[in-house]
């Protein structure tokens, strides 16, 4: 079948395959019990600080954070912090990820994660890959994470920097369309 010329300028076929891995970035399945009053997950087993699910990975502190309906909170960066996020399966999270250690396997790399969206599991952010997160539900979203490092405001201990919204192009923030 022959498409019109507009048709045919703005042709292109949505790319299924899998992303391009992130050196160090993993995404862990977690099991989601279910019974007629609810539902349970559980984000993980430690001892003496260690995650079991997350080998290397030592627990210094959880937070919660929340992002209203749309908002960006991005980018944040650490140096030494290694993040792991959980957002729960009713949440729908786009998490924009942008490896940018310079000599590492996949410098450069970017990649999108959806959280929650029905599924519950955990991701492994390391230090050096900039990371972000775009509530694309019409509640506010949440956010729980642990981090092996303990937070801190003062300029001359703070782990935590930030670059630009849009470091890695606006348009990674909008969701697939087509």
């Amino acid at each position: 079948m022959e498409f019109s010329p507009g048709a045919k300028q703005a042709f292109s076929v949505q790319d299924y395959g899998p992303t391009a891995p992130i050196e160090g970035v993993e995404l862990i399945e977690l099991e989601r019990h279910h019974d007629d009053g609810g539902a349970l997950t559980e984000l993980g087993r430690f001892t003496g600080g260690q995650h079991a699910g997350v080998p290397g990975f030592t627990l210094h502190q959880i937070n919660y954070s929340e992002l209203e309906p749309g908002v960006i909170k991005a980018f944040h960066l650490h140096g030494r912090q290694t993040d792991v996020w959980y957002v729960p399966p009713t949440d729908r999270v786009l998490v924009v990820l942008v490896d940018v250690r310079q000599g590492s396997k996949s410098e450069g790399v970017r990649r999108r994660v959806m959280l929650g969206a029905g599924a519950s599991r955990l991701l492994r952010i390391p230090p050096g890959v900039a990371h972000g997160a775009r509530n694309l539900a019409a509640v506010p979203g949440r956010i729980m994470y642990f981090t092996d490092l303990h937070f801190s405001a003062e300029p001359a201990t703070c782990d935590e920097g930030r670059l630009p919204w849009d470091f890695a192009g606006a348009d990674i923030w909008e969701p697939t369309r087509g």
